[in-house]
Protein backbone atom coordinates (compact mmCIF):
# COMPACT_ATOMS: atom_id res chain seq x y z
CA UNK A 1 0.00 0.00 0.00
CA UNK A 2 1.33 3.43 -1.00
CA UNK A 3 0.15 6.32 1.17
CA UNK A 4 0.57 9.73 -0.45
CA UNK A 5 0.05 12.88 1.60
CA UNK A 6 -0.91 16.29 0.23
CA UNK A 7 -0.89 19.62 2.04
CA UNK A 8 -1.63 23.26 1.33
CA UNK A 9 -4.54 25.60 1.70
CA UNK A 10 -5.97 28.83 2.95
CA UNK A 11 -7.20 29.98 -0.47
CA UNK A 12 -8.58 28.36 -3.61
CA UNK A 13 -5.33 29.31 -5.36
CA UNK A 14 -3.47 26.91 -3.09
CA UNK A 15 -6.09 24.18 -2.99
CA UNK A 16 -7.38 23.80 -6.54
CA UNK A 17 -3.97 23.22 -8.19
CA UNK A 18 -3.16 20.63 -5.53
CA UNK A 19 -6.48 18.90 -6.15
CA UNK A 20 -5.68 18.84 -9.87
CA UNK A 21 -2.53 16.84 -9.10
CA UNK A 22 -4.30 14.57 -6.60
CA UNK A 23 -7.08 13.74 -9.05
CA UNK A 24 -4.59 13.03 -11.83
CA UNK A 25 -2.60 10.81 -9.48
CA UNK A 26 -5.75 8.90 -8.52
CA UNK A 27 -6.33 8.18 -12.20
CA UNK A 28 -2.76 6.91 -12.63
CA UNK A 29 -3.10 4.68 -9.58
CA UNK A 30 -6.61 3.33 -10.19
CA UNK A 31 -5.40 -0.27 -10.68
CA UNK A 32 -2.99 -0.17 -7.75
CA UNK A 33 -3.04 -0.27 -3.98
CA UNK A 34 -2.81 3.31 -2.80
CA UNK A 35 -4.30 5.92 -0.54
CA UNK A 36 -4.26 9.71 -0.91
CA UNK A 37 -4.99 12.01 2.01
CA UNK A 38 -4.71 15.75 2.63
CA UNK A 39 -3.47 17.69 5.65
CA UNK A 40 -4.95 21.18 5.77
CA UNK A 41 -6.27 23.90 8.02
CA UNK A 42 -8.90 22.83 10.52
CA UNK A 43 -10.71 26.10 9.78
CA UNK A 44 -11.66 27.80 6.51
CA UNK A 45 -12.55 26.43 3.09
CA UNK A 46 -9.95 23.64 2.98
CA UNK A 47 -12.07 20.77 4.26
CA UNK A 48 -15.12 21.44 2.05
CA UNK A 49 -13.08 21.73 -1.16
CA UNK A 50 -10.88 18.72 -0.47
CA UNK A 51 -13.61 16.37 0.74
CA UNK A 52 -15.81 17.63 -2.08
CA UNK A 53 -13.20 16.23 -4.48
CA UNK A 54 -13.33 12.83 -2.76
CA UNK A 55 -10.01 13.19 -0.91
CA UNK A 56 -9.62 12.12 2.73
CA UNK A 57 -8.92 15.19 4.89
CA UNK A 58 -7.12 15.74 8.21
CA UNK A 59 -7.36 19.17 9.83
CA UNK A 60 -4.52 20.67 11.86
CA UNK A 61 -4.06 24.01 13.65
CA UNK A 62 -2.51 26.68 11.42
CA UNK A 63 -0.96 30.05 12.15
CA UNK A 64 0.01 32.68 9.64
CA UNK A 65 3.69 33.21 8.83
CA UNK A 66 4.58 36.91 8.92
CA UNK A 67 7.63 38.89 7.86
CA UNK A 68 6.67 41.51 10.45
CA UNK A 69 5.63 41.54 14.12
CA UNK A 70 2.01 41.98 15.16
CA UNK A 71 -0.14 41.13 18.16
CA UNK A 72 -1.07 37.89 16.40
CA UNK A 73 2.53 36.73 15.99
CA UNK A 74 2.80 35.04 19.40
CA UNK A 75 -0.49 33.08 19.30
CA UNK A 76 0.23 32.14 15.68
CA UNK A 77 3.61 30.76 16.75
CA UNK A 78 1.87 28.35 19.10
CA UNK A 79 -0.60 27.40 16.35
CA UNK A 80 2.31 26.59 14.03
CA UNK A 81 3.94 24.46 16.74
CA UNK A 82 0.64 22.65 17.36
CA UNK A 83 0.24 22.15 13.61
CA UNK A 84 3.71 20.60 13.43
CA UNK A 85 2.99 18.12 16.23
CA UNK A 86 -0.42 17.20 14.81
CA UNK A 87 1.01 16.76 11.29
CA UNK A 88 3.85 14.59 12.55
CA UNK A 89 1.37 12.33 14.33
CA UNK A 90 -0.81 12.04 11.20
CA UNK A 91 2.08 11.36 8.81
CA UNK A 92 3.53 8.73 11.13
CA UNK A 93 0.23 7.00 11.83
CA UNK A 94 -0.83 7.01 8.15
CA UNK A 95 2.64 5.82 7.05
CA UNK A 96 3.04 8.43 4.34
CA UNK A 97 5.51 7.55 1.59
CA UNK A 98 5.85 11.10 0.25
CA UNK A 99 4.34 14.55 0.88
CA UNK A 100 3.31 17.00 -1.85
CA UNK A 101 2.83 20.62 -0.80
CA UNK A 102 0.88 23.21 -2.73
CA UNK A 103 1.91 26.02 -0.45
CA UNK A 104 0.21 28.49 1.83
CA UNK A 105 1.15 28.99 5.46
CA UNK A 106 -0.74 25.86 6.51
CA UNK A 107 1.75 23.74 4.52
CA UNK A 108 4.87 24.59 6.52
CA UNK A 109 4.19 22.48 9.67
CA UNK A 110 3.37 19.31 7.63
CA UNK A 111 6.51 19.82 5.50
CA UNK A 112 8.64 20.29 8.61
CA UNK A 113 7.05 17.20 10.15
CA UNK A 114 7.74 15.16 6.99
CA UNK A 115 11.37 16.26 7.07
CA UNK A 116 11.67 15.15 10.70
CA UNK A 117 10.32 11.72 9.69
CA UNK A 118 12.63 11.52 6.62
CA UNK A 119 9.64 11.53 4.27
CA UNK A 120 10.50 13.06 0.85
CA UNK A 121 8.90 16.49 0.41
CA UNK A 122 7.78 17.79 -2.99
CA UNK A 123 6.55 21.37 -3.24
CA UNK A 124 5.05 23.57 -5.95
CA UNK A 125 5.09 27.35 -6.35
CA UNK A 126 2.32 28.90 -8.46
CA UNK A 127 3.64 32.46 -8.60
CA UNK A 128 6.52 34.03 -10.51
CA UNK A 129 8.45 34.59 -7.28
CA UNK A 130 8.18 32.17 -4.35
CA UNK A 131 6.30 33.05 -1.20
CA UNK A 132 7.69 32.63 2.31
CA UNK A 133 6.05 29.21 2.75
CA UNK A 134 7.64 27.85 -0.43
CA UNK A 135 11.03 29.28 0.49
CA UNK A 136 10.87 27.38 3.78
CA UNK A 137 9.42 24.20 2.27
CA UNK A 138 11.99 24.17 -0.53
CA UNK A 139 14.72 23.54 2.02
CA UNK A 140 12.83 20.51 3.34
CA UNK A 141 12.50 19.31 -0.26
CA UNK A 142 16.21 19.65 -0.91
CA UNK A 143 17.16 17.89 2.33
CA UNK A 144 14.83 14.94 1.67
CA UNK A 145 15.80 14.63 -2.03
CA UNK A 146 12.39 15.84 -3.15
CA UNK A 147 11.73 18.29 -5.97
CA UNK A 148 10.68 21.93 -6.15
CA UNK A 149 8.16 22.45 -8.96
CA UNK A 150 7.64 25.93 -10.41
CA UNK A 151 5.14 27.43 -12.82
CA UNK A 152 7.61 29.86 -14.38
CA UNK A 153 11.09 29.20 -15.74
CA UNK A 154 12.64 32.27 -14.11
CA UNK A 155 11.46 31.30 -10.62
CA UNK A 156 14.53 29.09 -10.04
CA UNK A 157 16.76 32.14 -9.59
CA UNK A 158 14.87 33.13 -6.43
CA UNK A 159 16.08 30.01 -4.61
CA UNK A 160 19.56 29.53 -3.06
CA UNK A 161 22.14 28.39 -5.60
CA UNK A 162 22.80 25.15 -3.75
CA UNK A 163 19.20 23.93 -4.21
CA UNK A 164 18.46 25.25 -7.69
CA UNK A 165 19.30 21.81 -9.09
CA UNK A 166 16.16 20.52 -7.34
CA UNK A 167 13.91 22.90 -9.33
CA UNK A 168 11.75 21.48 -12.14
CA UNK A 169 9.61 23.78 -14.31
CA UNK A 170 6.15 22.27 -14.86
CA UNK A 171 3.73 25.17 -15.28
CA UNK A 172 0.70 25.42 -13.03
CA UNK A 173 -1.57 22.39 -12.50
CA UNK A 174 -5.13 22.96 -13.67
CA UNK A 175 -8.11 20.69 -13.04
CA UNK A 176 -9.10 18.50 -15.97
CA UNK A 177 -12.61 20.01 -16.02
CA UNK A 178 -11.10 23.12 -17.63
CA UNK A 179 -9.44 21.08 -20.37
CA UNK A 180 -12.79 19.37 -21.03
CA UNK A 181 -15.03 22.44 -20.60
CA UNK A 182 -18.09 22.87 -22.81
CA UNK A 183 -19.14 26.45 -23.67
CA UNK A 184 -22.67 25.24 -24.51
CA UNK A 185 -23.06 24.02 -20.93
CA UNK A 186 -21.85 27.38 -19.68
CA UNK A 187 -24.42 29.21 -21.76
CA UNK A 188 -27.08 26.81 -20.57
CA UNK A 189 -26.21 27.49 -16.93
CA UNK A 190 -26.36 31.24 -17.59
CA UNK A 191 -29.47 30.97 -19.79
CA UNK A 192 -27.67 32.90 -22.54
CA UNK A 193 -28.21 32.38 -26.27
CA UNK A 194 -25.35 31.20 -28.55
CA UNK A 195 -24.91 34.62 -30.18
CA UNK A 196 -24.51 36.60 -26.95
CA UNK A 197 -20.98 37.86 -26.20
CA UNK A 198 -19.85 37.19 -22.61
CA UNK A 199 -17.45 39.17 -20.43
CA UNK A 200 -16.50 37.16 -17.34
CA UNK A 201 -15.28 39.21 -14.35
CA UNK A 202 -13.67 37.43 -11.41
CA UNK A 203 -12.38 38.57 -8.04
CA UNK A 204 -11.29 35.23 -6.64
CA UNK A 205 -13.32 32.98 -4.36
CA UNK A 206 -13.79 35.83 -1.85
CA UNK A 207 -14.42 38.55 -4.41
CA UNK A 208 -12.49 41.82 -4.75
CA UNK A 209 -13.95 45.11 -3.50
CA UNK A 210 -11.87 47.16 -5.96
CA UNK A 211 -13.08 45.19 -8.97
CA UNK A 212 -16.68 45.20 -7.73
CA UNK A 213 -16.63 49.01 -7.50
CA UNK A 214 -15.14 49.35 -10.99
CA UNK A 215 -17.89 47.13 -12.35
CA UNK A 216 -20.58 49.14 -10.56
CA UNK A 217 -19.41 52.42 -12.05
CA UNK A 218 -18.88 51.14 -15.60
CA UNK A 219 -21.64 48.51 -15.88
CA UNK A 220 -23.96 50.50 -18.16
CA UNK A 221 -21.22 50.87 -20.76
CA UNK A 222 -19.88 47.32 -20.42
CA UNK A 223 -23.31 45.85 -21.12
CA UNK A 224 -23.48 47.68 -24.44
CA UNK A 225 -21.16 45.05 -25.93
CA UNK A 226 -21.40 42.14 -23.51
CA UNK A 227 -23.49 40.14 -21.15
CA UNK A 228 -21.47 40.67 -17.97
CA UNK A 229 -21.06 37.59 -15.75
CA UNK A 230 -19.62 38.74 -12.43
CA UNK A 231 -18.33 36.63 -9.53
CA UNK A 232 -18.78 39.15 -6.73
CA UNK A 233 -17.71 37.27 -3.61
CA UNK A 234 -19.99 36.83 -0.57
CA UNK A 235 -19.77 40.39 0.78
CA UNK A 236 -21.00 42.62 -2.03
CA UNK A 237 -21.64 46.12 -0.63
CA UNK A 238 -23.98 47.35 -3.36
CA UNK A 239 -27.09 45.94 -4.89
CA UNK A 240 -27.45 45.90 -8.66
CA UNK A 241 -30.30 43.63 -9.69
CA UNK A 242 -29.55 40.80 -12.07
CA UNK A 243 -30.82 41.24 -15.61
CA UNK A 244 -30.44 39.71 -19.05
CA UNK A 245 -27.21 41.69 -19.51
CA UNK A 246 -25.82 41.46 -15.96
CA UNK A 247 -25.53 38.18 -14.11
CA UNK A 248 -23.87 38.45 -10.66
CA UNK A 249 -22.97 35.37 -8.58
CA UNK A 250 -21.39 35.28 -5.10
CA UNK A 251 -19.40 32.24 -6.25
CA UNK A 252 -19.48 29.94 -9.27
CA UNK A 253 -18.21 26.49 -8.36
CA UNK A 254 -18.87 23.39 -10.47
CA UNK A 255 -20.01 25.37 -13.52
CA UNK A 256 -17.02 27.74 -13.63
CA UNK A 257 -15.06 25.84 -16.29
CA UNK A 258 -18.04 25.80 -18.66
CA UNK A 259 -18.86 29.47 -17.99
CA UNK A 260 -15.25 30.45 -18.66
CA UNK A 261 -15.20 28.41 -21.86
CA UNK A 262 -18.19 30.43 -23.08
CA UNK A 263 -16.61 33.81 -22.27
CA UNK A 264 -14.97 35.98 -24.93
CA UNK A 265 -12.80 37.88 -22.44
CA UNK A 266 -11.92 37.26 -18.77
CA UNK A 267 -11.02 40.08 -16.38
CA UNK A 268 -9.77 39.82 -12.80
CA UNK A 269 -6.80 39.39 -10.48
CA UNK A 270 -3.61 37.59 -11.47
CA UNK A 271 -3.10 34.81 -8.96
CA UNK A 272 -2.72 31.12 -9.82
CA UNK A 273 -6.22 31.06 -11.30
CA UNK A 274 -5.09 32.80 -14.50
CA UNK A 275 -3.59 29.49 -15.63
CA UNK A 276 -7.16 28.17 -15.85
CA UNK A 277 -7.90 31.04 -18.21
CA UNK A 278 -4.80 30.13 -20.23
CA UNK A 279 -5.86 26.48 -20.60
CA UNK A 280 -9.04 27.77 -22.25
CA UNK A 281 -7.13 30.28 -24.39
CA UNK A 282 -8.82 33.40 -23.05
CA UNK A 283 -7.72 36.99 -23.71
CA UNK A 284 -7.11 38.50 -20.26
CA UNK A 285 -7.51 41.89 -18.64
CA UNK A 286 -5.54 41.82 -15.39
CA UNK A 287 -5.90 44.01 -12.32
CA UNK A 288 -3.30 42.56 -9.94
CA UNK A 289 -3.59 42.83 -6.18
CA UNK A 290 -1.06 45.41 -4.96
CA UNK A 291 0.02 47.36 -1.92
CA UNK A 292 0.38 46.52 1.77
CA UNK A 293 -0.04 42.87 2.63
CA UNK A 294 1.25 41.61 -0.72
CA UNK A 295 4.76 40.90 -1.97
CA UNK A 296 3.97 41.97 -5.51
CA UNK A 297 3.58 38.43 -6.82
CA UNK A 298 0.38 39.17 -8.74
CA UNK A 299 2.05 42.10 -10.49
CA UNK A 300 4.90 39.81 -11.54
CA UNK A 301 2.47 37.16 -12.81
CA UNK A 302 0.56 39.80 -14.76
CA UNK A 303 3.72 41.19 -16.37
CA UNK A 304 4.63 37.67 -17.53
CA UNK A 305 1.31 37.18 -19.32
CA UNK A 306 1.40 40.73 -20.68
CA UNK A 307 4.89 40.21 -22.13
CA UNK A 308 3.70 37.06 -23.88
CA UNK A 309 0.85 38.99 -25.49
CA UNK A 310 -1.90 37.11 -23.64
CA UNK A 311 -3.07 39.94 -21.39
CA UNK A 312 -3.68 43.65 -20.97
CA UNK A 313 -2.30 44.84 -17.63
CA UNK A 314 -4.05 47.74 -15.94
CA UNK A 315 -1.79 49.75 -13.64
CA UNK A 316 -2.06 50.91 -10.07
CA UNK A 317 -5.04 53.13 -9.30
CA UNK A 318 -6.98 51.85 -12.29
CA UNK A 319 -10.13 53.84 -13.08
CA UNK A 320 -13.46 52.86 -14.56
CA UNK A 321 -12.54 54.79 -17.72
CA UNK A 322 -9.47 52.60 -18.17
CA UNK A 323 -11.61 49.50 -17.71
CA UNK A 324 -14.08 50.68 -20.33
CA UNK A 325 -11.32 51.61 -22.81
CA UNK A 326 -9.52 48.26 -22.38
CA UNK A 327 -12.67 46.21 -22.85
CA UNK A 328 -13.95 48.36 -25.71
CA UNK A 329 -10.63 48.06 -27.53
CA UNK A 330 -10.81 44.28 -27.42
CA UNK A 331 -14.53 44.14 -28.17
CA UNK A 332 -13.96 45.98 -31.46
CA UNK A 333 -10.74 44.19 -32.51
CA UNK A 334 -11.30 40.53 -33.36
CA UNK A 335 -7.77 40.10 -34.71
CA UNK A 336 -6.25 41.33 -31.45
CA UNK A 337 -8.47 39.01 -29.41
CA UNK A 338 -7.41 36.08 -31.59
CA UNK A 339 -3.70 36.84 -31.13
CA UNK A 340 -4.16 37.15 -27.37
CA UNK A 341 -6.14 33.91 -27.28
CA UNK A 342 -3.37 32.07 -29.15
CA UNK A 343 -0.71 33.42 -26.78
CA UNK A 344 -2.83 32.46 -23.80
CA UNK A 345 -3.45 28.96 -25.09
CA UNK A 346 0.27 28.40 -25.67
CA UNK A 347 0.94 29.06 -21.97
CA UNK A 348 -1.71 26.56 -20.89
CA UNK A 349 -1.04 23.77 -23.39
CA UNK A 350 1.25 21.78 -21.07
CA UNK A 351 -0.67 19.43 -18.75
CA UNK A 352 1.17 20.32 -15.56
CA UNK A 353 -1.02 18.21 -13.27
CA UNK A 354 -0.16 15.09 -15.24
CA UNK A 355 3.56 15.96 -15.27
CA UNK A 356 3.72 16.50 -11.51
CA UNK A 357 1.65 13.38 -10.80
CA UNK A 358 4.11 11.41 -12.89
CA UNK A 359 7.02 12.61 -10.78
CA UNK A 360 5.15 11.73 -7.58
CA UNK A 361 4.29 8.28 -8.89
CA UNK A 362 7.93 7.64 -9.73
CA UNK A 363 8.96 8.79 -6.26
CA UNK A 364 6.64 6.25 -4.66
CA UNK A 365 8.77 3.34 -5.84
CA UNK A 366 9.29 1.01 -8.75
CA UNK A 367 5.66 -0.06 -9.13
CA UNK A 368 3.57 2.42 -7.12
CA UNK A 369 2.01 -0.43 -5.17
CA UNK A 370 0.82 -2.36 -8.21
CA UNK A 371 -0.72 -5.74 -7.49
Amino acid sequence: MVNIAFTGGGTGGHIYPGLAVAIELKEMLKDRQYRIFWIGSSTGMDISLVEGAGIEFYGVPSGKLRRYFSLKTIPDFFKVAAGYLASRKILKKQKASILFSKGGYVSVPPCAAAYSLKIPVFTHESDYSPGLATKINSRFSAKTKGLIFTAYKDTARFFPVNIQNRVTVTGNPVRSCFRNADPAKGRGFLNISPNERILLILGGSQGAAEINELVRVSLDILTENYTVVHQTGPNLEWDVPASEKYKPFPYIKDEMAHVMAAAEIVMGRSGAGIWEWAVLGKPMILIPLRGAGTRGDQVENAHYFENLGAALLLGEGVTSNEIVLAISSLASDEEKRLKMAQASLKVGEQDSAKIIAGFLLEACGDNGGKN
